[in-house]
């Protein structure tokens, strides 16, 4: 039997250290799910891991696309399969670990038969929104697809352009090709969830946007300015910052918004993952019953000897 470990937990609460540790324990590569960190440039901003951290243990899906390159939870959900696929040859378990819902989901549920979406169409709905602004594409999702229109996060351009495009390009409903079917895996799936206390959990976070600011994210971000319009930059720490180089924001403003949505953020993380029952929570502190728990619940045809002390 194969294992997928999924170590997942709300932003700033400690996954990569621990993540690091548990690789080595499993002598298992460490496989991202997170959705920014997929971009080269954004180190800082997305607290991709460090090269010291890259050379400690091989990282899949870290650093591998440009700002302009368009990537979905779909492709994702392919790559990511066939890539263990291989790694299975060799490894009786792998570690999954990040903190973006729809990747973990991806792979251990599998994403909806959704069409591909062709160039034409991408560009016609990127232009509308640039011209006439998301509030148009909201009313425009009201008419084609109510449904959808009534559960998307009307805040997110990418959800709702993405419904659209899936309207405009095959003539039916978004909601009508999210059959939202779970898939089987050939492997056994363990997730392990990190929390902390609401009060810890904001202070790290504090800290951690601090600690960004003072290691360049400034500086990261003037490298990146000419690519605002991309997607892959509508992430908190660069929209904020953006306001502040527009001279709209005082920089210590900018870092407080950081701040406060990094917090909103972990908590939508935390909502999400909360649904999922098959999750066994830990406090990070606790990694020698972590470890306790990765261990029999791998029993199951895994030959102990072959995970370290």
């Amino acid at each position: 039997m194969k294992h997928l470990i999924v170590l997942i937990g709300p932003t700033g609460v400690g996954k990569t250290e621990l993540s690091l540790r548990m690789a080595e324990a499993f002598r298992s590569p460490i496989i991202s799910a997170d959705s920014r960190q997929l971009y080269a440039p954004l180190k800082i901003g997305t607290a991709a891991p460090t090269p010291e951290q890259l050379r400690r243990v091989r990282h899949y899906f870290v650093g591998t696309l440009q700002l302009t390159d368009y990537y979905s939870a779909a492709q994702y959900e392919t790559e990511a399969l066939k890539l263990m696929e291989q790694l299975f040859a060799t490894h009786d378990t792998l570690l999954l670990t990040g903190g973006s819902m729809m990747y973990v989901d991806a792979v251990c549920k599998g994403i909806d038969d959704i069409p591909t979406v062709d160039e034409e169409t991408r560009r016609l709905m990127l232009e509308k929104y640039q011209t006439e602004g998301l509030d148009h594409l909201c009313a425009e999702l009201r008419l084609l697809d109510p449904e959808y229109h009534r559960i998307v996060d009307l805040k997110n351009p990418k959800r709702v352009i993405h419904a659209l495009e899936i309207c405009y390009m095959t003539g039916r409903t978004y909601t009508s090709f999210r059959t939202q079917t779970c898939k089987q895996r050939p492997f056994h799936i363990i997730k392990v969830g990190l929390k902390r206390d609401r009060e810890e959990l904001y202070d790290r976070i504090n800290r951690r946007v601090d600690q960004m600011m003072a290691d360049g994210l400034l500086d990261e971000v003037h490298a990146v300015l000419p690519y605002r319009g991309c997607n892959s930059l509508n992430t908190v720490g660069y929209k904020e910052l953006f306001k502040y180089l527009d001279g709209e924001w005082t920089l210590p403003f900018a870092v407080e918004k950081i701040k406060q949505n990094s917090r909103i953020y972990s908590r939508k993380q935390m909502t999400w993952f909360k649904r999922d029952k098959s999750i066994r929570w830990f406090h990070p502190d606790r990694e020698e019953d972590i470890m306790a728990y990765l261990r029999e619940a791998c029993s199951n045809g895994y030959n102990n000897s072959t995970i370290r002390p």
